[in-house]
């Protein structure tokens, strides 16, 4: 896996229940500040795999991305059980919500 790659998928990993991040925000703290699109792509290959929480990632608007009804009403419904508000629409008030982590996980850590 690529250290952008591994990177994505532990701050994936570490956003906490009741709390969102932007693909845009993963991306730069993952070192790619226009991989936006790969962020997307990890989490549709991987999240079942690493067991990634899919639904609490949304787009630099604070909207949830997907179109597709099923998987739009999915994300909106889990983020709802974890207290998150969204609006019928599907936006998500970044300044409530938004988690900056207050530094890397600990596995992306540099070793001494």
């Amino acid at each position: 896996m690529r250290v952008f790659t591994e990177r994505a998928v532990a701050i994936i990993a570490t956003i906490p229940a009741g709390k969102v991040m932007t693909y845009g925000q993963i991306a730069a703290l993952s070192g790619s500040p226009r991989g936006a699109r790969q962020i997307v792509r990890i989490l549709h290959s991987m999240s079942k795999k690493y067991k990634l929480p899919w639904h609490r990632v949304i787009n630099g608007k604070g909207r949830i991305g997907l179109r597709e009804e099923v998987s739009f009403t999915l994300q909106k419904m889990n983020l709802e059980a974890e207290g998150v508000a969204v609006s019928e629409a599907g936006v998500i008030d970044l300044a409530v919500y938004r988690y900056t982590p207050a530094r890397m996980p600990e596995a992306l850590q540099p070793k001494d």
